[in-house]
């Protein structure tokens, strides 16, 4: 979720655009003219701006000047009639992320381009801290299965080999990825991620590698795709394993000559990455069925590492619940929770088949749960399926969670948050911590519409 400020003087345009980006959870304010989204950049921060070019007063280009002069580490995205592309240029030099023509085809075109340029933000903020760190990630805290993976990751960060990171899912893949490349030569570049079965094979194909304008329908411009903007950095291709046949091949080629082109174009561009995979599939057995190349395979697995489940890391699980505890409790507002004993031995006696996914939701939960800035056993709900059946015994009386499934228990709160807020959906989401998309996925799946 971002705060992105749209400042455009057609009230059309600018209801268009929020609604487009409030539907993906982003908090979006309105400006009708470029003094008044000056007044607001002063008064609250954003992520992102989005704003027009031509609008009485203060135009766009100078609405962008001047956060690139006050403000630099936000984003901006110009918007811009067709047929006036030099001042879309002129808005590139001066620091614009990209540009969009007016009007503009379609949300899902816009919601894209938003999405990369939020996802670069996040890449030089990640970029700066690690430069200001000294401190080394960590993967273990003592666990003799992570031995050797934290040696293998060590021995291979250095050289440019391509690494392909096996394991269930929430083992920490990405994690994994991202300290092959802090302690990579490359670490000083970007760290981009794509995940292949987040996205649909047309979506995704334009993702990797860009696309032309005029190379499909709603390609009303030039857009460069994740391989291009990880250049010198490191490129982290999650679930591989979903990858279809078309967009294997072309992988392929792309690795074995490190060389691609834009969707549409003919122009041949250098892939200057480090090539870093992973999957919770058995490739080898897609293999024998037909459902992954092999020599894709063998390009990819040049330096194979298996990450162990959790249950197989007993000795990390105490260390890693606590960080996770105080990071969730950062986010909570909840500075300084700690687990009891008892509730980090019912930790290390749970079996843990999400991983760390479901290590963190739990002690996520269980963190909501807890009044105090102890998190006891009885706060914690290892049953997916229902909710914990113990009570709470305060000085007086007894008060008893309703035994309810988690289901029940998300659509009571739910209920009672569109309830508090009076019908409004999304200061609703808002309440309960989640994004506007999300709650309106909810809300079918539970037919609350």
């Amino acid at each position: 979720m971002a705060r992105i400020l749209v400042a455009d003087d057609e009230e059309g345009v600018r209801s268009f655009i929020a609604e487009a980006l409030e539907v993906e959870g982003h908090v979006v304010t309105q400006a009708a003219d470029g003094e008044e989204a000056a007044r607001l950049l002063a008064k609250q921060g954003v992520d992102l701006l989005v704003t027009d070019l031509r609008m009485p007063g203060m135009d766009g280009l100078t609405l962008l000047r001047k956060v690139r002069e006050e403000q630099p580490d936000v984003e901006v995205v110009v918007l811009t009639a067709v047929g006036s592309v030099e001042s879309a240029v002129s808005a590139m030099k001066a620091g614009a992320f990209e540009y969009l023509l007016k009007p503009v085809g379609s949300p899902a075109e816009l919601r894209l381009t938003v999405a990369r340029a939020l996802e670069r933000r996040a890449l030089l903020n990640l970029k700066t801290e690690v430069r200001q760190s000294t401190s080394e990630v960590v993967l273990s805290w003592g666990a003799p299965s992570m031995e050797p993976v934290v040696e293998a990751l060590r021995k291979v960060s250095p050289t440019q080999a391509t690494v392909l990171l096996v394991g269930e899912s929430g083992t920490g893949k990405e994690v994994a990825a991202r300290a092959l490349h802090q302690w990579s030569e490359r670490s000083e570049g970007p760290f981009v991620a794509v995940n292949c079965a987040a996205l649909t094979e047309t979506l995704l194909e334009s993702e990797l590698f860009g696309h032309e304008k005029g190379a499909f329908t709603g390609a009303v411009a030039q857009r460069r795709g994740r391989i291009e903007l990880a250049q010198g950095g490191t490129f982290f291709l999650d679930e591989v394993g979903e990858l279809k046949a078309e967009l294997q091949a072309k992988l392929l080629r792309v690795l074995q000559e490190r060389r691609f082109e834009r969707v549409g174009g003919t122009r041949t561009l250098e892939a200057d990455v480090r090539w870093v995979a992973a999957t919770n599939r058995d490739l080898k057995t897609m293999m024998a069925h037909g459902e992954f190349r092999e020599d894709l395979y063998h390009r990819l697995a040049v330096f194979p590492i298996r990450m162990p489940s959790l249950r197989e890391r007993r000795e990390d699980l105490r260390p890693l619940s606590e960080l996770l505890l105080r990071r969730i409790g950062d986010e909570l507002g909840r500075p300084g929770l700690k687990l009891s004993p008892e509730a980090s031995e019912r930790l290390e006696a749970f079996s843990w088949p999400g991983n760390v996914r479901e290590l963190r939701n739990a002690l996520e939960r269980a963190a909501i749960l807890a009044d105090g800035a102890v998190v006891e056993s009885r706060h914690l709900w290892l049953d997916p399926t229902s909710a914990p059946a113990t009570t709470v015994q305060p000085t007086s009386g007894t008060v008893r969670l309703p035994d309810k499934t988690l289901e029940e228990l998300e659509r009571m709160a739910i209920d009672q948050a569109i309830a508090d807020e009076g019908g409004n959906r999304k200061r609703a989401a808002q309440r309960l911590g989640i994004g506007l998309r999300t709650l309106y996925d909810k809300l079918r799946r539970y037919g609350m519409q």
